[in-house]
């Protein structure tokens, strides 16, 4: 069923084409119909995968190697352009069957609205679901000029489905006064600051399944500029790898990476810190 839904492109470094025998099974969702500001996103999961060849497959911060990991790269969904219904559809569609077949699912974005499609999925084989969402925005708008179906919208959408309660925001310094009024009452989100409350959190978490959303604005756009929505006052390059590294204590049970967009990426550092993060992804996640 997935060969049907799904485009193969050059791989993730390292990649195996062995599904069966796969932990991990990486794919890319190449849409941004919602954007708000600057489009280009959908290109950013080959953008990655092209990249990935110009960093290392080991690890010095982990002192491991992707070549000691079982995963693969499903090429891209085969997406409807223009049509955002159809394409969550198929998003869930998708990352349900990859649950069902146990593997770990990583996605590469495209816009922040995906993940609500693939926290679905992941919400109805884990009841006690907690979402971990690094981001310069908070997303949690009702609509965005009329539409319920945004990325403005998305952790909005994550909130009601898991319970707001469940919802762990970091590095979030942009929003509506609304969105904030509405994260402070409802979420548990950290204005600004990643590593040293997520360090604070992640004991709490024990043994429930974590869903890590990673959208690149989330880093200072010194460092990411290649975004769509990029927003000053962000955390650095190195931070957001060794946050990554703190959620290897946690049980991870999936992962994307959201929002890299090349068309302004000009030196590429934006999709190389991205692939960077995949590599450190794979290789610091428990994998069953």
């Amino acid at each position: 069923m997935l060969e049907s839904l799904l485009e193969r492109f050059t791989g993730f470094m390292g990649a195996s084409e062995d599904y069966a025998t796969s932990k991990i099974a990486m794919v890319g969702v190449p849409m941004d119909f919602t954007v708000s500001f600057r489009p280009g996103t959908r290109m950013g999961p080959r953008q990655i995968r092209q990249v990935s060849y110009g960093i290392e497959e080991y690890s010095v911060y982990l002192d491991k190697d992707l070549a000691d990991k079982q995963y693969c790269d499903l090429g891209d969904i085969n997406l409807p352009f223009g049509n955002v219904p159809r394409c969550l559809e198929l998003i869930e569609q998708v990352v349900r069957q990859l649950l069902q077949d146990g593997k770990f699912p990583l996605l590469l974005g495209g816009e922040h609205l995906v993940t609500y499609p693939i926290v679905k999925a992941f919400a109805a084989k884990y009841q006690d679901l907690v979402v971990v969402h690094f981001d310069a925005h908070a997303d949690l708008r009702e609509d965005y000029i009329g539409e319920t179906n945004s990325h403005a919208t998305v952790m909005r959408k994550v909130a009601q489905l898991i319970g707001p309660s469940n919802l762990y925001q970091f590095g979030i310094r942009s929003g509506t006064k609304d969105e904030f009024s509405y994260a402070r009452q409802n979420t548990n989100i950290f204005i600004e600051r990643v590593i040293e409350p997520l360090n604070e959190v992640i004991p709490s978490l024990g043994n429930r399944p974590v869903y890590v959303t990673l959208d690149i604005d989330v880093v200072d756009p010194a460092y990411a500029p290649g975004t769509g929505t990029p927003e000053a006052g962000g955390c650095s390059s190195r931070e957001i790898i060794q946050a990554i590294h703190a959620l290897g204590q946690a049980n991870v049970v999936g992962f994307d990476l959201v929002e890299v967009s090349p068309m302004t990426d000009q030196s590429e550092r934006t999709a190389l810190l991205a692939a960077k993060l995949v590599r450190e992804a794979i290789l610091a996640f428990p994998t069953k």
